[in-house]
């Protein structure tokens, strides 16, 4: 079977151009034909260009919609995740049955006359700019697959899916506050009046939103992502004491501790699902009683979902506390390149129960969450990120000498040098390792620099020779 939107370079799976393509898509596809500006070729979408010198940054609110506003904002998200799923059929049946692709202009001009049928025309109360959202990120997920960044693109499902739509600028009113600079009111398309947010802290002053989501999760908040162009200053350089070194720490990923410092300090592991493990199971099993599709079994899931929200909420929030404050110390910052997937894959056969605790708890650690924090945050406030390459040895080099010991049980906590018979840490002498090897990139890197470029906020070791040849 071909690739949806693909096409193939073998013998009968040629993609199908020119008046023969677009017959089928008028008469077989059901695409109605550019009948504005039809004189003109067709030009690429632009998307939105940034100011110089900004950044892109979400700030995330909730807020308590009205029961009109529940009921429209309803409507909404099974509008978009409709449209997302009957374009998804529409590219991929376009391919595999006639080889002709299907791009994002051809869904909006088919979404038009989806409107126009009766069984469908409920999409008319929903604003047509979210809707062509739905279809752009059906699009961005497809280029995606065809680069090999992703997978194939997956059908939405209620109750499975996230709740969400995107509104642009055309899509939603914004009002500052003139007494509160950075509030204000949020009215969006197909709403009469504004979004009852509760602002905990102030966007830039002055600045209109580029875009908004709006999310429902499956504790039932609802909540309006505000992405906004601003102006974020770099964090002055951070060096050793007494000298012109750039303050580094290293930084050692686990499991008996969340993160090990190259110092000896240690972050312990938070283990929120085993601290709420009891009440989750009481939950499950409560939930596992009650009758499919009854109000009761409706309530006892809300629980979970907020008991899981609770948990996802304090889990962020720690970590975003703990690299805020390492960002803020250091200059470098050093980390192992962990292959996390691999790490969290299934177990099958004898001891997968082991295993399957295994993933529970990283899943539970964070280190996903962790890593991505920590890359955006050195971006924005001029710090750099070293990843060191996963099979360096950080744990059996011994930290003094730099003699490479033999392989050590995950069981085994300490461990003594055989040349110079220091008794190390397992965790501290893997973090000290990994700083020393993270300065070593990060010195080869800033001598092959010209002396008006800045070292890079990211280096990765697999990608060295990349990075010195951008240089």
């Amino acid at each position: 079977m071909g690739e949806p939107g693909k096409s193939v370079e073998k013998p009968g799976l040629e993609a199908v151009t020119g008046e023969e393509a677009e017959r089928i898509k008028r008469e077989a596809l059901g695409i109605g034909d550019r009948r504005k500006h039809h004189q003109r070729a067709a030009t690429p979408l632009k998307g939105h260009v940034k100011e110089p010198e900004t950044r892109h940054r979400l700030y995330r609110f909730r807020f308590y919609p009205t029961a009109e506003q529940a009921e429209q904002l309803g409507k909404t998200f099974g509008a978009c995740r409709w449209v997302y799923n009957e374009g998804l059929a529409l590219r991929s049946g376009a391919w595999e049955r006639h080889r002709v692709n299907v791009g994002f202009a051809e869904s909006c001009r088919a979404l038009t006359g989806w409107k126009r049928v009766e069984g469908t025309g409920w999409l008319g109360e929903v604003s047509s700019t979210v809707l062509q959202q739905s279809l752009r990120h059906l699009d961005q997920a497809f280029g995606r697959f065809l680069k090999g960044s992703g997978k194939h693109p997956q059908r939405k499902r209620k109750g499975r899916s996230r709740d969400s739509a995107t509104y642009v600028r055309t899509g939603f009113r914004w009002a500052e506050d003139p007494e509160r600079p950075g509030t204000g009111l949020i009215t969006l398309a197909k709403q009469s009046g504004p979004l009852d947010v509760r602002w905990s802290r102030a966007l830039p002053a002055g600045v209109v939103p580029v875009r908004l989501s709006v999310t429902r999760d499956r504790a039932g908040r609802y909540f309006v992502s505000t992405l906004v162009e601003e102006r974020i200053a770099p964090l002055p350089a951070a060096f050793v004491p007494g000298s012109r070194a750039p303050r580094a720490v290293g930084l050692d990923l686990g499991l008996a501790s969340l993160v090990t410092l190259d110092d000896g300090t240690k972050v312990d592991h938070p283990r929120l699902l085993r601290r709420y493990a009891e009440k989750l199971v009481r939950l499950q099993r409560e939930l596992h009683k009650k009758v499919r599709g009854s109000a009761n079994r409706d309530k006892v899931r809300q629980k979970i979902a907020r008991l899981y929200a609770l948990i996802s909420d304090v889990r962020k929030d720690m970590l975003d506390q703990f690299t805020t404050r390492l960002v803020r110390e250091n200059q470098v910052l050093v980390v192992e390149d962990l292959a996390i997937e691999n790490l969290m894959r299934r177990a099958r056969g004898k001891g997968r129960r082991r295993k399957a605790k295994l993933n529970e708890a990283i899943l539970d650690a964070g280190w996903g969450e962790l890593l991505r924090q920590l890359r955006y945050k050195c971006e924005w406030y001029g710090r750099t990120l070293v990843i060191v390459d996963r099979f360096f040895p950080s744990t059996r080099r011994c930290s003094g000498c730099h003699t490479k010991g033999p392989k050590l049980d995950v069981s085994v906590r300490e461990w003594t040098c055989a040349e110079c018979g220091v008794v190390h840490d397992r965790d501290v002498n893997a973090a000290v390792n990994l700083r020393d090897e993270g300065l070593r990139l990060y010195w080869l890197v800033a001598a092959g620099l010209p002396p008006s470029k800045g070292v890079p906020a990211l280096i990765r070791a697999s990608e060295l020779e990349d990075c010195l040849l951008a240089a």
